[in-house]
């Protein structure tokens, strides 16, 4: 079987998420066609969507302009999967803590914007993710913090704070899961039952 996967392409590590998507696939036995989107009506024949890093308010804004936005809250409203990281878990918020992000409503947390600090505070921590055998090697650069959570289920924590929750069919990330070589993000956002089954 083929999925047709979605990347939103305004910004962030695109070619790094369309190789861990068919890697993750091909891991369960499946094939995915990549799609970068940048305009309207390709999300409607997507099966998963990746909204990826970058810069929260120019992404969000674009994903508005474009028309896009209401593409993505429909996909997610059938119930198909979505992985938000880092400046994408932003915009999928419920609350961006940013009045210049025009956030899409779909991930129910708080979140603050570069909390982890700037560029040069990046780091790599060993997260214990729920769902994942052994830690993954997670990357946050100008990371944001999940400062509250209401309906999403958290499914990591750093220093204290959720850095991984899942809300429905979306999971969100505070870090960079596509800056490795270990797709198990990708793996639990877009094939969460075979994961969960030990396929």
């Amino acid at each position: 079987m083929t999925l047709r996967a979605g990347v939103v392409a305004v910004q962030g590590d695109v070619s790094e998420h369309a190789t861990a998507i068919e890697r993750a696939a091909e891991r369960h036995g499946e094939r995915a066609e990549v799609v970068e989107i940048r305009q309207s009506g390709l999300v409607p024949d997507c099966d998963l969507l990746l909204l990826p890093g970058g810069e929260s308010t120019t992404i969000s804004r674009s994903l508005r302009r474009e028309g896009i936005a209401t593409e993505i809250q429909d996909h997610v409203a059938a119930g198909k999967p979505v992985l938000a990281t880092c400046a994408g878990l932003i915009v999928a918020s419920t609350d961006p803590n940013d009045d210049r992000v025009e956030n899409l409503d779909l991930v129910d947390v708080t979140v603050e914007r570069n909390a982890f600090g700037r560029q040069k505070d990046s780091f790599e921590a060993p997260l214990d993710v729920a769902g994942l055998d052994e830690p993954f090697p997670a990357v946050f650069i100008r990371a944001p913090v999940i400062d509250s959570v209401g309906d999403a289920d958290v499914l990591a924590e750093w220093d204290g704070n959720p850095v991984a929750v899942r809300d429905g069919p979306v999971l969100g990330t505070s870090f960079h899961p596509e800056l490795t070589d270990d797709d198990r993000i990708h793996e639990l956002a877009f094939f969460r039952e075979a994961v969960a089954s030990g396929e």
